[in-house]
């Protein structure tokens, strides 16, 4: 064996032409949706209290892009796991758009800042989710039937999105540190983006 060879166990990034995920994007996608599973069985218990916000909002922070990889494949599942029913056609857009906000908004550090987001995406949640009502009630009954169905719905669920709110702003304040720092320190030692 050559003594003058040194060995270099460090590993380097993949390079990769712009847009091609790697085996690395594929795996860390797949941890991003059962993560959001996960922590979203563990919390069914309670009414509208989710984590599902807290990591959509840090995996974009940190994964930019690949978040919405991991969305489409959380919201099947959801679909898969509870039925294919209309709250799951409001999840293709509501979830895809929390994550679009804190990709705007990614460079942010404050945890003020995303506790305040969280919360209003929160008490905006059912109001998000009333659209595909409402775009129901207009196919059947017209555009004043839809706006009136969407609006109903939504009204009637407003002491559950206060809740959400409440509940997405407590989570995010006490979470966020912690799970920031650490998600901080994971990515600078494993995690390679070329």
């Amino acid at each position: 064996m050559n003594k003058e060879r040194k060995m270099n166990f460090k590993r380097e990034p993949e390079k990769r032409k712009y847009g091609k995920l790697t085996v690395q994007d594929i795996t860390l996608i797949g941890l991003m949706v059962a993560i959001l599973e996960v922590c979203k069985a563990a919390l069914s218990f309670l009414p509208n209290i989710e984590l599902v916000s807290f990591w959509i909002i840090l995996f974009t922070v940190f994964f930019h892009r690949k978040i919405f990889f991991a969305i489409p494949a959380f919201v099947l599942i959801e679909g898969l796991i509870y039925g294919f029913e209309m709250w799951w056609f409001s999840y293709m857009y509501v979830w895809p758009l929390l994550a679009l906000v804190s990709y705007i908004f990614r460079k942010q550090e404050s945890v003020w800042f995303w506790s305040i987001l969280s919360s209003v995406f929160g008490l905006f949640f059912g109001f998000l989710c009333a659209v595909s009502y409402a775009a129901v009630g207009a196919v059947d009954g017209g555009l004043q039937s839809g706006l009136h169905a969407g609006f109903v719905w939504w009204v009637a669920g407003l002491k559950m999105d206060i809740l959400h709110a409440v509940g997405n702003f407590a989570l995010m304040m006490v979470l966020y540190k912690p799970v920031y720092m650490t998600m901080k320190k994971l990515v600078a030692n494993y995690y390679f983006d070329s």
